[in-house]
């Protein structure tokens, strides 16, 4: 039974391809030139970094390489910032962005957004030797304490809010704050579950504060898509579910999450 729902998923999103080609003018490009340009800061792992061999991997990359295929269409990578992710998404430099982008009001009431997946709180990445310090934010937010952020997204917002007492630092890139944490050139990288999971075990110098009882409320992250074409938003809503229906979600947990 599984096998057959899934053969009528793939056709009915066939014939919904074909029944749109002509009705959105960004569907239309990206159906005709079998292109989807994907933006990406490429920074933040586990969802979405930039080897060294130029080629981009993580959970966001799989899935999203898994819609293209069911789309029917090569990926093109495009390479953002945090700062410039919205802007650039506005200013039609790709019709996707991924890379462990938050879903929240501001966003989603600029652009649209995908399902949510990989719940998620605000966690401080700390040195082993001094997380027994850090008990509640009251102790991140002292003078004494070094934090370094990366511009132009959740975490930054999340510091200048909430630990204003504390020495702040910027950095531009995000995936190099671990290393200057671990190092002793910072004291707490302000950072997301999963993230802070994934250096943690990557470093036996670093550790995940706060995993049990986040700094904010559960919240999930989300592909953002722009809103010119109602057409695209649909049919990027139907690969979704549709690789979600072929375990590509599940696959992509299990391999970059846990």
């Amino acid at each position: 039974m599984k096998y057959f729902f899934r053969f009528f998923l793939g056709l009915a999103v066939a014939l919904t391809l074909g029944a749109t080609a002509q009705a959105g003018p960004r569907l239309d490009r990206i159906m005709e030139s079998k292109v989807i340009r994907v933006g990406t800061p490429g920074d933040y792992r586990p969802f979405a970094i930039k080897t060294d061999q130029g080629k981009y991997e993580g959970h966001d990359i799989d899935v999203v390489e898994a819609m293209a295929k069911a789309l029917g269409v090569q990926v093109e990578y495009v390479q953002t910032s945090w700062p410039n992710l919205m802007k650039d998404l506005q200013a039609d430099k790709f019709d996707v962005a991924v890379g462990g982008i938050t879903r929240n009001v501001a966003r989603i009431s600029q652009v649209a957004m995908l399902p949510g997946y990989a719940p998620f709180g605000k966690v401080a990445l700390v040195r082993k030797d001094q997380a027994a310090q850090y008990k509640s934010i009251d102790d991140l937010n002292q003078p004494s304490v070094h934090v370094i952020k990366n511009p132009g997204g959740t975490n930054e917002v999340f510091v200048l809010e909430n630990l204003k007492q504390a020495q702040v630092s910027t950095h531009e890139k995000n995936a190099e704050i671990p290393a200057l944490i671990a190092e002793g050139k910072g004291d707490v990288m302000i950072t997301e579950t999963y993230e802070a999971l994934h250096y943690s075990k990557a470093d036996p110098r670093l550790a995940a504060q706060f995993i049990d009882h986040p700094l904010t409320p559960k919240n999930e992250l989300g592909f953002m898509l722009p809103v010119d074409d109602a057409d695209y938003v649909r049919v990027m809503q139907f690969a979704w579910d549709l690789v979600d229906e072929r375990d590509v979600l599940d696959d992509a947990e299990d391999r970059w999450l846990k």
